[in-house]
């Protein structure tokens, strides 16, 4: 009992420790929706974006790989600037999760406003649906298309899916 509550206590301090500070500097895009700024791997709160095996397709229904851009895009967007992300909290695999910003914008609210990412209210709250609304009504990203949502590909591969067959389904969105 005694060993649990020490290895409890623990892991406490260390996660909290990596949610004391916020990451400041320059910024690899591992994916859509996941960055690494110095040597920590950054999930971007409160958004989910298309893995980047995922297949989407688009407004002439072939299909295209919308995770690849979505990571591209991103990549593009931030380029050579700083970015500053304030931790949240850590997920189910000690990532840390942060909202991130580059010159005041935030990343998250960004992917979603150009359809490269969707909002994700189990974490967001609604956060992003305004943007999210906007990318649908403008036609950008995912939106100009069909896709099948990041969180139901993950599902579906972890069933040992065919990315292929997981990107598409008769369920897709339109």
């Amino acid at each position: 009992m005694i060993e649990r509550l020490g290895l409890f206590l623990l892991l406490v301090l260390l996660s909290g420790g990596a949610l004391a500070d916020d990451f400041v500097g320059q910024a690899s895009v591992v994916d859509g929706d996941t960055l690494e700024v110095h040597r920590t791997r950054i999930r971007l709160w409160g958004v989910d974006a298309p893995e980047s095996s995922q297949l989407c397709r688009g407004e002439d229904s072939s299909q295209y790989r919308c995770g690849a851009e979505a990571a591209n895009d991103l990549d593009r967007y931030i380029g050579s600037r700083s970015v500053n992300c304030v931790p949240v909290n850590l997920d189910q695999y000690g990532r840390t999760v942060a909202t991130c910003s580059v010159s005041g914008s935030d990343l998250g609210e960004w992917l979603v406003r150009n359809g490269l990412a969707l909002d994700w209210p189990q974490y967001s709250r609604g956060r992003y649906d305004a943007a999210q609304h906007d990318a649908e009504r403008a036609g950008r990203g995912i939106w100009k298309g069909s896709y099948v949502e990041p969180w139901r590909y993950r599902a579906c591969i972890r069933a040992n899916g065919r990315p292929c067959a997981c990107s598409d389904d008769a369920n897709a969105h339109p």
